[in-house]
């Protein structure tokens, strides 16, 4: 999918890295993503949920916070106070940009981060919240670091390691996140919650999860991310997160008037990218594009395809059809097809041997021990008769004028 590289401006004045990952058709919803401590956009949990968002139509934003990754400022003397400002910048940004509530979601400290930031964005702006592996008291992150905190406190100033890595700390970091108060927050918090936490999460323990589903108040809701690590490192595990919070964002972001539902025929519209459209019919919408090798973003089947799948649908539907019809023991239909944009030079009987002729290969298979040949024969003989088959061998006519603007 699409990916929109932006920079955001905090309210201490630096510039924040964000990367929008856009659906391939029309927008849905938005959300913002807040990663975990010390990590970036760039984390796997990051990336994986924003694109499985975007993927289901909603636009989701991933930033670094000050001091890490591509964002400008120094991350030893934010504190936890400026993640926090950093999301209301972002998600007043967000809420702006497309004009309707946003979704929250955060991983880790980020996932605190935004429950912390809720109230200070506007409830009015937030459709719905979602956490990973969040803790449930903001002063658990200092047990994460590995350095002479109390020296810190008492100098001002100190060198730490967190997850392998060199940091300069500030005594205000510290005292910023010392002063916050997670759960009385949660539990003034009057929007929809999802917690997602991993019962062998070694890093921020299940009884996190459980203090922070008991301090919030319905509608709530808890998945159980079993198996899975705290970083969600493994890709299996943070798709299935990333799927189970945009389907569940889904009931608190509704379809836009502006979604087509037509009662007749489909509708098709470009979205974002290169290729992709959005092809919508009276109760479903999905999305067709073309494949990275000629610039297309692979999100959807190509045209081509569509076209095949039309014709072998239409037949599968046509040969069951006419076996139930009979009382014959069909049990399932197989076929495939490959479509040749060359079929003129092997034309033997083509009148003109400069004709571009184009051809559809369909190899069908049938299942059902009952069936006798006499049978198999005649069902390939009504694979023929399928209404897709004879519209596309018929004489077509496709008349186009202007629509409405």
């Amino acid at each position: 999918m699409p990916t929109e590289r932006l920079t955001i401006t905090s309210p201490a004045g630096t510039e924040l890295a964000g990367s929008l990952e856009l659906p391939t058709g029309l927008v849905r919803g938005a959300a913002l993503f807040a990663h975990c401590f010390t990590c970036t956009r760039q984390s796997r949990a990051a990336v994986h949920v924003a694109r499985a968002l975007a993927a289901e139509g909603i636009a989701c934003l991933r930033f670094d916070f000050t001091g890490l990754g591509d964002s400008e400022g120094e991350f030893g003397r934010a504190g936890f106070a400026t993640d926090v400002a950093d999301l209301v910048a972002v998600g007043a940004y967000l809420h702006d940009r497309f004009a309707q509530p946003i979704l929250l979601v955060g991983h880790s400290l980020g996932g605190a981060a935004v429950l912390a930031a809720a109230d200070e964005i506007g409830l009015e702006r937030i459709a719905a919240i979602a956490t990973i592996a969040a803790p449930a008291d903001v002063p658990h992150v200092l047990e994460r670091i590995d350095g002479d905190l109390a020296a810190i406190r008492k100098d001002g100033e100190g060198a730490v390691t967190i997850g392998g890595r060199r940091f300069k700390l500030g005594r205000e970091f510290i005292e910023r996140v010392e002063s916050v108060d997670l759960l009385a927050e949660v539990a003034a918090l009057r929007c929809p919650l999802l917690f997602l936490h991993s019962p062998t999460d070694g890093l921020v323990g299940i009884e996190h999860a459980s203090a922070l589903f008991g301090a919030a108040k319905h509608p709530k809701s808890f998945v159980s991310l079993e198996g899975a690590d705290h970083l969600l490192l493994d890709e299996t595990n943070a798709r299935f997160a990333a799927s189970i919070i945009a389907s569940w964002a889904h009931r608190y972001l509704p379809l836009r008037d502006d979604w087509p539902m037509p009662e007749e025929g489909v509708v098709v519209k470009n979205g974002h990218g290169k290729f992709g459209t959005e092809v919508h019919t009276a109760t479903h919408r999905f999305i067709a594009d073309e494949p990275h090798a000629v610039g297309g973003d692979d999100s959807g089947p190509t045209p081509y395809d569509l076209l095949l799948g039309a014709l072998g649908t239409c037949t599968a539907m046509t040969m069951k059809m006419y076996a139930d019809r009979k009382d014959w023991p069909l049990e399932g239909v197989s076929i495939h097809l490959t479509h040749d944009r060359d079929h003129a030079k092997d034309c033997d009987h083509c009148a003109d041997p400069k004709t571009k002729v184009q051809s559809i290969e369909r190899a069908i298979t049938l299942t059902g021990d009952g069936l006798g040949e006499e049978q198999r024969a005649r069902l390939i003989e009504i694979a023929d008769m399928c209404p897709v088959h004879r519209t596309l061998e018929g004489e077509l006519h496709v008349h186009s004028r202007a629509g409405p603007d």
